[in-house]
């Protein structure tokens, strides 16, 4: 199966989506949180550096559980509108 190139956009949105996580994640190591996530540390890895910008629903939805945000704060921080609200 062959996966179609991502979009400028949807890799814009895979780096906010990182800097969200990195910046939630604070001082706790990347091993916690993925622990606390059920996922792999390298996969946290991967998401935070932008290396996977299109993560899974349920990946992003137990990053958000073990970092105390709720979902709408991660899809505001990532919509391109409230980015460019934000930018002004």
């Amino acid at each position: 199966m062959v996966r179609t190139p991502l979009t400028p956009e949807e890799r814009a949105r895979g780096r906010f989506l990182g800097a969200l996580l990195r910046e939630a994640r604070g001082e706790r190591s990347m091993s916690e949180v993925a622990a606390a996530a059920g996922i792999s540390a390298e996969t946290l890895r991967k998401i935070e550096t932008g290396r996977a910008p299109t993560p899974a629903f349920f990946t992003i939805a137990a990053l958000a559980g073990a970092l105390g945000l709720s979902l709408d704060e991660v899809a505001a921080a990532c919509a391109p509108e409230e980015r460019s609200t934000a930018a002004a």
